[in-house]
């Protein structure tokens, strides 16, 4: 059984649920909003962010209810208009191994559809007075649109440090994530915020070792759909590169900031920055990273009583830092 079915097992039904009301969510009146929305179902990724939701419903509490249904639902909805957008705005064609939805009906519809579905999760929401929920959402989505924002400004410059490094893939990545667990929380516990916190908290330490992997990618040959130095190309200064540069002296740190603001479209150049950031431990030192994360995520689960829920959580959190792609 491969490791996300075996994450997926204890919550089996509540996914079977979740995909029709997810898809009943996303409907519309208008054809061609329907074809694209059926596009869109029908090449669906690992679900991770719904599995958190309803992981951590369960592991709280001995069922889930319609708000869970309706928390799983709004952060998809939203994680869904995000990837949208995502393809608009790096002009990409592919997403998950099938066309964007940008490459085949063009921008403009798909920067609309991005924003339907962002309404459509809203509304979900407001439609059933889940406010609280509403909340934990809106924050998500101010602080990944921040995240982008200033990851964008620091590409410009090159001058960010570790801690802005954090600050970026915390909102960036991690906030999603966070919103997912205090999500699930939230729906079964109404009034108990400490629990809440401590789930939220989890899911941002699991996304910020998630970032890191992914960031890893960058410099492995193994990295299936994500070529090797995309980041450089990009001129994204990631962990192993921030450690590197750290850690050179002088004429290497002008070696190595020229290279990645002025030779990234180099193949050569980019390969030589890549043997340079390896040989400089930033590898190492990235992996370190996220294994603290992984280690500070499981120990907030250590508080929480045996159960097949918990134990996919610790599954789903050793997935984020040992998968291929």
């Amino acid at each position: 059984m491969k490791i996300t079915e075996q994450i997926k097992a204890p919550i089996v039904v509540e996914m079977a649920v979740f995909e029709k009301k997810f898809y009943q969510s996303m409907t519309s009146q208008v054809a061609l909003l329907n074809r694209i929305t059926h596009y869109v179902v029908n090449r669906k990724g690992k679900q991770m962010r719904p599995m958190f939701v309803f992981l951590t419903a369960k592991m709280l509490d001995a069922a889930v209810n319609e708000r869970t249904y309706r928390g799983a639902a709004v952060i998809e909805l939203i994680h869904t208009a995000t990837l949208v957008h995502d393809d608009v705005v790096d002009d990409s064609n592919q997403r998950r191994g099938f066309f964007s939805i940008n490459a085949l009906w063009k921008n403009k519809i798909a920067v609309l559809v991005g924003d339907y579905l962002l309404s459509k999760g809203l509304l979900l929401s407001i439609d059933n007075g889940d406010f609280d929920l509403l909340k934990i959402i809106s924050v998500a989505v101010r602080e990944m649109s921040e995240g982008e924002l200033l990851q964008i400004e620091k590409a410009r410059r090159l001058d960010i440090t570790e801690d802005i490094y954090y600050d970026i893939i915390r909102k960036k990545t991690a906030t999603l994530i966070a919103a997912c667990c205090a999500l699930g929380a939230r729906s079964v516990l109404e009034n108990d915020d400490a629990q809440v916190e401590n789930m939220r908290l989890f899911g941002e330490l699991i996304g910020m070792a998630f970032q890191i992997k992914d960031d890893l990618f960058d410099y492995t040959d193994d990295a299936i759909g994500k070529p090797t130095g995309i980041d450089i190309k990009e001129q994204k200064m990631t962990l192993p590169l921030i450690y590197a540069l750290n850690h050179s002296d002088k004429s290497q740190k002008r070696w190595l900031i020229n290279s990645v603001k002025n030779h990234n479209k180099d193949k050569k150049r980019v390969k030589e920055v890549i043997a340079f950031v390896k040989q400089q431990n930033g590898l190492k030192y990235a992996e370190e990273k996220m294994i603290e994360f992984q280690q500070q995520a499981l120990q907030l689960l250590e508080v929480y009583p045996q159960s097949e829920f918990k134990d996919a959580l610790v599954l789903m959190v050793n997935y984020v830092i040992e998968r291929k792609k």
